[in-house]
């Protein structure tokens, strides 16, 4: 089996001991990504880094651990298996090798992922014609991943289903031929150079396997297969891990490298910022709804004689002819944006004040990373400065806090027997490689005392339903819709790498500077006992549920659509309850039977009708947060 296999002879060996045992009788090895099994139904969908080994016998995975001994993490008996193909699915993969292939065993399905296409194949074939005689082979397999409960190739439900396309054990089942692949080139990504980075922000190494940055300096790609931690090399040759959040690839068409973009700001955002600024020719550069294409936005007072405001949105737009160029006036055509933004620096041509100052966040201040630093997750309790208290939550109490007087940190105190801790233990490490603009960061957990501790970001403003209510009366529509956004690329992160919220509420989002709200607390439910089969029904979140889960405790992210739609009636309400007049008992008896929210005065019908659609019986019926993310993007550009 794999994981951590505490009755397997070879769990607790080295990869020299393995290999002596194995009579260095290898076929193949190679540094691949495994998807977590998710044996458990609470467990969250992960993915690591492992060095596998195959040998005759069995398939082997092991910890890899830059300058140390690799360490066994699990194995699987070649007899055991019942199935190998590759994975055929339009489904994002959230890490960086792209090329699945699953292996059915034990009845638990494990999902590898290659760097590329040919490993992905070689390893098919090799471990198919290791297997071929095993006689618990199954006849049909699924050839799309299991996801939301169910199969995405046939929507079956059951998990142990017999699959939808023949097996073919001699063979894959997928006709692509296999390219020819000279046994040097089945490297891993540690042994050659991958492209170069530029480093966008100062990064200040933490311990010995870490590297400093420094702003604008250059440094090569070695190894990026983990998501929010690359291994760079510097011009002098020293290697270590950075925060990828911190570089940005080195080429012409990278716009991150220039002060004037803002990548992940919409409009309404662009807006307020150049308002706060109130400069003349103050602008920035940011994505347009469509991807690909960018918009200028630009503020003047030099339109109204009353000296009022006025911001102009300008789309860049591209040549047909090949290869293609940029202008915003038809006289002025550039090879690229940045000689077409040097120019309006200096030349209104044909905008309503020529680029004067470049406004940005991003630069200002660095992003927070995944964990306070490379591989740590456990913080020493010594290195933690308690401060005020700051909140009361169903765990415990919030306090706000520094680590090593370096960075104000939220620390969250688990109220004793109010969580399975030792379940949340094994899973905080998932939970801190999900690193998203719009994520509350979980930065690691304190286990030397009782209870655990939990330190999060810090974030100035507090929970956003407390925010919305402090704040009624005073906040615009576009400033409403710009918190819904936010929030719903947060999920769509979080429905992107398979990972389920189970109690998105305006509670759980908090609020920080320059109004960016972020989700906060997601999957934390899942180790809280009791209360979400408590008969009183007090803390369980009724009133953001979707019928499906009052009725069957079945979560999913169409539950999770369903929750942000009650989530965007609590934004344009400016924080009221839902169903306030009704109690828990009402509020389920009537939504089974068709009851909906009713429209916020605020709200436009172009942002009820998304409610609503959120709020669709059927689970399948609801939209995705991509495209409601797009709906609210398609909006947010429009009159509403």
């Amino acid at each position: 089996m794999c994981g951590i296999l505490r009755a397997d002879p070879f769990s607790s060996w080295n990869f020299d001991h393995y290999m002596l045992e194995m009579n260095n009788c290898v076929l193949l090895e190679e540094v691949l990504i495994k998807k977590s099994q998710q044996k458990r139904r609470t467990s969250p969908s992960n993915f690591k880094v492992r060095f596998f080994v195959l040998t005759k016998s069995r398939l082997a995975y092991f910890e890899r651990r830059p300058g140390k001994k690799r360490i066994l993490k699990g194995s699987v008996e070649l007899s055991k298996i019942k199935c190998v193909e590759l994975v055929k699915s339009d489904v994002p993969v959230p890490c960086h090798y792209k090329y699945p292939f699953q292996i059915f065993h034990d009845n638990y399905m494990l999902y590898i992922f290659a760097p590329n296409l040919a490993s992905c194949q070689k390893w098919v074939m090799v471990l198919k014609e290791e297997t071929r005689n095993n006689t618990t082979l199954v006849s049909k397999f699924h050839p799309d991943f299991w996801i939301d409960g169910r199969w995405r190739c046939c929507s079956q439900l059951e998990k142990m289903a017999t699959g939808c396309m023949e097996y073919i054990p001699a063979k894959t089942a997928f006709s692509k031929p296999l390219p020819p692949t000279p046994e040097n080139n089945m490297k891993s990504s540690l042994d050659t150079k991958e492209s170069s980075v530029i480093a966008i922000y100062d990064y200040i190494a933490q311990n010995s396997q870490e590297l400093t940055l420094r702003c604008n300096e250059e440094y090569y790609v070695i190894d990026n297969s983990e998501v929010h931690w690359w291994l760079v090399e510097d011009k002098n040759g020293h290697e270590g891990y950075v925060p990828s959040s911190y570089i940005v690839e080195k080429s012409p068409d990278n716009l991150q490298i220039y002060n004037w973009y803002n990548k992940n700001i919409n409009r309404t955002k662009a807006e307020t910022m150049l308002r706060e600024e109130n400069k003349e020719g103050a602008f920035m550069v940011r994505d347009s709804r469509q991807p690909g294409t960018y918009t200028v936005s630009v503020f003047t007072k030099a339109l109204n004689n009353d000296n009022s405001s006025v911001i102009k949105h300008y789309h860049i737009k591209e040549t047909s002819d090949k290869p293609k160029r940029y202008y915003l006036a038809e006289k002025y055509v550039f090879d690229c944006i940045p000689e077409l933004i040097n120019y309006h620096q200096y030349n209104a041509g044909g905008l309503v004040t020529r680029l004067r100052y470049a406004v940005s966040t991003w630069r200002a201040k660095a992003p927070v990373t995944a964990g306070l630093s490379y591989g740590k997750w456990i913080i020493n309790p010594q290195e933690l400065t308690f401060e005020q208290e700051i909140g009361v939550g169903e765990f415990g109490v919030v306090h706000l806090g520094n680590w090593l007087d370096r960075m104000k940190v939220a620390i969250k105190t688990i109220r004793t027997g109010t969580m399975s801790e030792e379940d949340f233990i094994e899973e905080a490490q998932v939970m801190m490689k999900l690193s998203h603009p719009k994520l509350v960061q979980l930065h690691g957990v304190c286990l030397q005392n009782s209870p655990i501790c939990l330190v999060f970001e810090f974030m100035e403003f507090g929970c956003l339903s407390d925010y919305l209510k402090k704040q009624r009366g005073t906040l615009s529509k576009e400033e409403l819709l710009g918190m819904c956004q936010d929030v719903c690329e947060g999920m769509a992160y979080l429905e992107e790498a398979s990972f389920i919220h189970r109690d998105l509420a305006a509670r759980n989002c908090l609020v920080g500077e320059f109004q960016v709200v972020k989700v906060s607390d997601f999957g934390m439910s899942r180790y809280v006992l009791d209360v979400y089969n408590s008969s009183i029904g007090s803390k369980f979140p009724i009133r953001w549920s979707a019928p499906e889960v009052f009725s069957y405790n079945r979560y999913s992210t169409k539950s999770d659509v369903w929750s942000f739609g009650v989530l965007m009636w609590e934004v344009f309400t400016e924080g009221k309850i839902p169903y306030e007049n009704r109690t828990n008992a009402e509020v389920v008896e009537e939504v089974s039977a068709g009851l909906r929210l009713y429209k916020p005065r605020i709200a436009s019908n172009t942002i009820y009708k998304l409610m609503q659609h959120c709020w669709n019986e059927t689970e399948n019926d609801r939209p995705p947060f991509s495209q409601l993310l797009d709906n609210l993007n398609e909006i947010s550009d429009s009159d509403h």
